[in-house]
């Protein structure tokens, strides 16, 4: 019998041939083997990623983030997962430090690094509105300095037991793309279990660089914020967004054509459409073909 292992990273890649080699050789310096779970790639990320060592998972259709972070945890033989995008890099040590906040604090649930951003700015998401138990109405910010406990950790990296995880329901599979990860946040929080902040370990973010620019894009990324926002607040019974976004997104979309602005029509009018969808109860799964 093959024993299991302590722990696996889960990638999930789609267009990432540009990021996978630099995330896959950090993951490998820190001696976590990498899962990669390929959302239909046409750049030859899934290729690529066996040749360099990852064990691949290839879907012959994008199922979005947190749909294809299901499939690999389900496929993966390990006490503890650890999601990781395409574009973050594990510092050295950062893995031993996520361990080792794991073993001082037992009875949390998730687990993130100190993500850095491409500009040197500490990443730290002082509220989430999914978060009614910690209040920060301001969004004051005021970042760690060590361990803590956060409102919010980012889908970015995350290590949790694999048993919780798939106790838990895994990442909403209604879901294709954001808002899964306030949604697992505020699922983890509601059973009882903390999102601690390790501050040691570090990672770096190339925020947005997850996949290769394609046209649409911008569109397609504003039509499902919308849509997964309307969707994680009614969940929780909160008050649903859609119509002021609506209104809002609506009014620069016009504008943003009257005066010829491609890029805000697509900022704009993706908001505004994923809205509408929403108010209608379109599901973003339908939009993307998958049941």
């Amino acid at each position: 019998m093959v024993p299991v292992q302590d722990l696996v990273a889960i990638v999930v890649a789609h267009d990432s041939a540009h990021a996978l080699p630099d995330c896959l050789a950090a993951l490998r310096a820190e001696g976590v083997p990498a899962l990669v779970v390929d959302n239909a790639s046409r750049d030859g990320s899934a290729d690529l990623a066996e040749r360099l060592g990852a064990r691949v998972i290839r879907n012959p259709r994008n199922e979005g983030y947190g749909r294809a972070n299901n499939i690999g945890v389900r496929a993966a033989d390990a006490a503890r997962v650890l999601f990781v995008n395409p574009d973050l890099i594990l510092r050295p040590g950062a893995v031993a430090a996520l361990r080792a906040g794991a073993q001082a604090y037992p009875d949390a649930g998730l687990y993130a690094p100190r993500i850095v951003e491409p500009d040197g700015r500490f990443f730290f998401q002082a509220q989430s509105f999914l978060a009614p138990y910690l209040q920060n109405p301001q969004g004051r910010r005021d970042p760690p300095e060590g361990d803590a406990c956060a409102p919010f950790l980012s889908g970015a990296c995350l290590m949790v037991e694999r048993a919780l995880f798939l106790d838990l329901g895994g990442f909403d599979e209604a879901i294709f793309l954001f808002y899964e990860d306030d949604d697992l946040c505020r699922r983890m929080a509601d059973a009882g279990r903390a999102l601690v902040h390790v501050h040691g370990a570090e990672a770096l973010h190339g925020r947005g660089r997850s996949s290769a620019p394609e046209p649409g894009r911008v569109f397609r990324a504003r039509w499902h914020i919308a849509w997964s926002r309307a969707y994680v607040a009614r969940k929780y019974g909160l008050p649903d967004p859609s119509r002021s976004t609506l209104l809002v997104n609506g009014l620069k979309a016009a504008l943003s054509l009257l005066v010829l602005r491609r890029a805000g029509w697509e900022r704009y009018g993706g908001a505004a459409a994923g809205a509408l969808a929403a108010l209608r109860g379109r599901s973003a799964l339908r939009r993307e073909g998958l049941r």
